[in-house]
């Protein structure tokens, strides 16, 4: 079953930063789809435009639609706020609150109105073990955020991320500025937290993403070359292109 339907997207930036041309694209619900290819591509673009951060920019065009759950996700009358706590995003380096541990994942929540002691311990406790950290922090939760490495400031954001009950969980390149223990980590985060929401992650390299597509899409230039099963995608896949960029001849 299909999470997501992106039909006929386009999206072009006033400055003529990286773009979107007609973009069509199923993301499979429960699953981790990967986005791969050359920076510049729309990795970012396609991510930031499913949640409404594009709002936020100089976008010269955008039509298409983006479907979730019946509802056009870029429809005027859509609540962005909601929106966000329904798709939530992650981003490359870390972007830690200057508050306690606790205090960083009940955030979002307390924002939203909830005030209840025990909802916010219980949601935060849930948070930090989704996000494979409650076993290193349950002692320390009122420190501050910024004394945790940085491998484990990310899986705080993940953890503050998953404290909303999101239904998609969007990264881009979550583990760039992470060492590979730390990446491991969150690779392996990432595998079990599928079986939960919709994983749709912009890995930072091709072996990254081949170790975790289980559905895979390839952008070049703003457009989609090719898309499919992330095993297939990898050993065999069907668009020169896609075979030039995994086998490092460009990119």
């Amino acid at each position: 079953m299909d999470k997501i339907c992106i039909e006929n997207l386009t999206v072009r930036y006033s400055d003529g930063a990286e773009s979107l041309k007609n973009i069509n694209l199923s993301i499979p619900e429960k699953t981790i789809t990967v986005i791969f290819g050359p920076a510049g591509g729309g990795k970012s673009t396609l991510l930031r435009t499913l949640n409404r951060l594009n709002d936020l920019g100089d976008v010269a065009e955008l039509s298409g639609s983006v479907i979730m759950n019946g509802v056009n996700l870029l429809d005027r009358q859509t609540d962005v706020i909601g929106l966000r706590r329904k798709i939530g995003m992650v981003f490359s380096r870390p972007v830690t609150l200057p508050l306690t541990i606790f205090q960083n994942v009940s955030y979002g929540l307390e924002v939203a109105g909830e005030r209840r002691k025990p909802v916010l311990q219980n949601a935060v406790e849930s948070a930090l073990k989704q996000a494979a950290l409650w076993d290193e922090v349950y002692d320390r939760l009122q420190d501050p955020a910024n004394a945790l490495s940085g491998g484990q400031q990310q899986r705080l954001c993940i953890a503050r991320t998953l404290a909303l009950k999101p239904e998609v969980l969007m990264l881009d390149e979550p583990t760039s500025a992470l060492d590979p223990l730390s990446t491991a980590k969150i690779e392996g985060l990432l595998m079990d937290l599928k079986n939960e929401l919709t994983v749709i992650l912009a890995p930072h390299n091709t072996q990254q993403a081949a170790r975790l597509a289980e559905y895979a899409a390839f952008f070049l230039q703003g457009e989609l070359v090719e898309e499919g099963d992330g095993t297939q995608m990898f050993m065999k896949p069907r668009k020169k292109k896609t075979q030039d960029y995994i086998m490092g001849r460009f990119g």
